[in-house]
């Protein structure tokens, strides 16, 4: 294909938007109100995903150590636990660290700790992370074995729990959103088989005087990619101002909460473009699809 046969179908694809004014409105909301709806369940969808990558980062193990360990049957431990192919880090607390740790963390209660500052009856700890969260129970449980251990904590039961529900939701999350696509792509395609059946005499037409099936179908082609980009537009504007007063909203009001939202920025530019690019993708697919059933011979 030359430079001035692609000007021409450029051309031709723009003067068919503006000639079949209401299908191309219609194809148009079509795209926009289905890429709306896709548009929300993905922000709600990458949100849970960062907001249970987070949880799971947080997720840590304790490892007590035995109070009859010297200084090297500690340091042998350590090595054996960053010897496994799965802890990512190993960061020891001593057992005044630990003390101090608690007694934060019972707020005003904790000053009644205090009394054992002379006395510590905690136990040194290293505080060990997987490099993959879901590798933490399998971890504990070789720890367990190592000597100079007194305990191992890392919340078992609820750990495995909390692993089990984020590991449903981004199951259930996958196949809604494929579904949403799929049903995504059949309305629009629908309705853009509906515009294409209107103009099929056109095609009769073209076919009639010589015109190549590449030649038929390139400006349908292009005209399913405005359709399609010109259908995302209004859902990455509305999504995108919703979703920075949503997030400044909430930054304002539950800032110091366990559930963060994405930041908006990059989060809403990674979701523009690809709502463009599935909103381009299904309009050409849409097109492509329609317009075969009048190219076969």
């Amino acid at each position: 294909m030359t430079l001035n046969t692609f000007k021409r179908h450029v051309r031709e694809s723009v003067k068919s938007l503006g000639r079949n004014g209401w299908m191309t409105f219609a194809s148009a909301s079509a795209v926009t109100v289905t890429l709306l709806l896709v548009g929300v369940f993905f922000t709600v969808m990458f949100n849970i995903n960062y907001f249970a990558k987070k949880v799971e980062n947080e997720v840590e193990i304790r490892v007590h150590i035995d109070l009859a360990a010297d200084n090297k049957e500690k340091d042998v431990l350590r090595q054996r636990i960053e010897a496994l192919p799965s802890v990512k880090e190993v960061h020891y607390s001593s057992k005044d660290e630990e003390l101090k740790r608690l007694i934060e963390s019972m707020g005003e209660e904790g000053s009644s700790f205090q009394l054992f500052e002379q006395d510590n009856p905690l136990s040194d700890v290293y505080v060990v992370k997987a490099a993959n969260p879901q590798d933490t129970v399998k971890i504990a449980k070789q720890i367990e074995t190592f000597q100079s251990v007194h305990k191992v904590n890392y919340g078992q039961g609820t750990v495995e729990k909390l692993f089990d529900a984020l590991k449903v939701m981004r199951n259930v999350g996958l196949v809604l959103i494929f579904g949403l696509l799929f049903t995504a792509m059949f309305l629009i395609s629908n309705t853009i088989k509906i515009t294409i059946f209107a103009r099929r005499r056109e095609i009769e037409i073209m076919r009639l005087v010589g015109a190549t099936n590449g030649f038929i179908r390139w400006p349908f082609f292009l005209e399913g990619l405005w359709l399609g980009m010109l259908g995302s537009i209004v859902p990455i504007v509305v999504l995108a101002l919703v979703y920075y007063n949503v997030h400044r909203l909430y930054k304002q009001q539950f800032s110091l909460q366990l559930f963060e939202l994405l930041p908006f920025s990059p989060f809403i530019w990674q979701l523009s473009a690809l709502l463009l690019g599935i909103g381009a993708l299904i309009g050409v697919w849409g097109s492509v699809m329609s317009v075969r059933k009048f190219l076969k011979v």
